[in-house]
């Protein structure tokens, strides 16, 4: 090896523009040209905390570090991949490679925060270099506070403090550098015999592979995220303010599990809509609030550690909600997660779920409130649900939105506000052309008569359709009389 090594560590930042690591790795190689730039992905699951990804997320990572390792290989740098904890796998393998440099995105959850600490300690007692970079999120969350010094729990003052802040301009891909990769990547391998081919990670689902639908319907990886984000700015951002709440229109970015993985930044995204129009409409800002919420749950779970187990609002611990170990209970849960439940615009989404890996977010909001509200079961069971089965379920959206809906969250909805999905149904789907398209059962009825039945039965219309698990109206006013003899 050179006289200098730098190790680039890739986690949720697959990408390489606006890569502040990369640009800062890079950059030292080109002026210092006896230096060598190497990266390596750990599939880290053993570390304290950590929490393992969901299957539809290991599919989804699979295929962006496929195009991730061809970008760098284009950069002239090689990827390596291990499994295991985190920092020690950096240990082991600094010393046989020569490792003068560390590199890589800040995380913000405490495990891993606990863990980037603990790797730049160690780093430091074997004079390694180790430097860390913003990259993830608009600003980093000890940046953004209230005047009492604690931290935003209400979301239209923690977007107005971070909007006052600005945005900055992205920045690019770096130059190339003249290292061979096929040639380090060659070398490397010798002296490390514990790294694993991408396959190795075992990522993939094989028995039975059901990745089928996750196929047709995305393209993972860092030219799929700027094309998706081309595609949104140049056609559907105009009427988004209007169109985002309807399931069967193609209103939304579908950014979502591209920036779940930081296969783009905020920041390029924010600056690419920013750049369509001379001033802000009524859609731009929609959007760019959109996003500001997805900054708002991460600086939620960056000050509760614990978001996705335990009740923002400690006193919302003591609820009585339904478990998994009832009986009952289980054959509910069952019946939801496999869109069952004999209500057309919930079994849409859950059934888009399984098949997509994705959800339009108004359903979300309506299949939370069902399993929380007119079920009584626990938001854990469904957080654990989406976090195993959404592609874009990440360590902060997921547990603070499925708190905002269930009432125990930040700026949450109140408790009584019960999402009734026959109303939500003939509000959002009129024509019921997305119920049509997930529920084959009634995709022969009128969308009157999908409406109708939704309230009142199918009977012989839809034999094959399942009888709705429970009565809404009953339902709803258990949820009440629960969350009155609680409070």
């Amino acid at each position: 090896m050179t006289t200098s090594v730098h190790l680039l560590l890739f986690r949720e930042d697959l990408r390489t523009r606006d890569h502040r690591a990369l640009l800062a790795a890079t950059d030292l190689a080109h002026r210092h040209p006896d230096a060598t730039v190497l990266a390596l992905y750990v599939l880290d699951e053993e570390t304290e905390g950590i929490r393992p990804l969901g299957g539809a997320s290991r599919w989804w990572l699979h295929h962006s570090l496929v195009e991730l390792q061809e970008s760098l290989e284009n950069l002239g740098i090689p990827l390596f991949f291990a499994r295991g904890q985190g920092t020690d796998i950096v240990a082991s393998l600094s010393a046989p490679l020569g490792v003068t440099h560390l590199h890589w995105s800040r995380r913000y959850t405490l495990p891993e925060r606990s863990a980037d600490a603990a790797l730049k300690t160690w780093a430091k007692s074997q004079g390694i270099e180790a430097h860390s970079y913003a990259g993830h999120l608009l600003h980093e969350p000890w940046e953004v506070s209230p005047a009492s010094g604690d931290f935003y729990k209400v979301f239209t003052p923690f977007w107005k403090a971070i909007s006052a802040q600005g945005f900055r301009e992205p920045y690019g891909a770096p130059e190339p550098l003249t290292q061979n990769p096929a040639a380090l990547s060659q070398e490397v391998r010798k002296q490390c015999a514990t790294l694993l081919s991408l396959e190795e990670l075992d990522l993939l689902p094989t028995r039975p592979d059901w990745s089928g639908g996750l196929k047709q319907r995305w393209t993972p990886g860092e030219k799929g995220a700027l094309a998706a984000c081309n595609e949104f700015v140049d056609g559907n951002l105009e009427g988004y303010a209007r169109e985002r709440d309807f399931p069967a229109a193609p209103s939304t970015s579908f950014l979502s599990p591209h920036l779940r993985f930081g296969e783009i930044s905020p920041a390029t995204v924010l600056y690419r809509v920013g750049r369509s129009i001379s001033v802000m409409t009524t859609d731009t800002t929609r959007f760019a609030t959109e996003v500001g919420w997805r900054e708002f749950c991460w600086h939620l779970v960056f000050h509760n550690p614990e978001l996705h187990e335990k009740e923002f609002r400690a006193e919302w611990s003591h609820f009585p909600w339904g478990k998994a170990d009832n009986p009952e209970n289980k054959e509910l849960f069952h019946a939801w997660c496999r869109g069952l439940t004999g209500v057309p615009l919930v079994d849409a989404g859950m059934r888009e779920l399984w098949e997509t890996g994705y959800m339009h977010n108004r359903v979300r909001m309506v299949v939370a409130s069902y399993l929380t509200k007119n079920l009584l079961l626990d938001w854990k069971l469904g957080e654990k649900w989406f976090w195993d089965t959404l592609v874009d379920a990440d360590l902060a959206s997921n547990p603070a939105n499925w708190q905002w809906v269930a009432g125990s969250g930040a700026d949450a909805a109140p408790y009584f506000r019960i999402f009734n999905p026959v109303t939500q149904g003939k509000k959002f789907d009129e024509e019921a052309r997305y119920i049509k398209r997930w529920v084959p059962e009634l995709a022969h009825l009128s969308a009157v008569e999908i409406h109708r039945g939704a309230e009142q039965g199918y009977g012989v219309l839809a034999p094959d359709y399942p009888s709705p698990l429970v009565d809404l109206k009953f339902s709803r006013q258990e949820a009440l009389a629960a969350y009155s003899d609680w409070k």
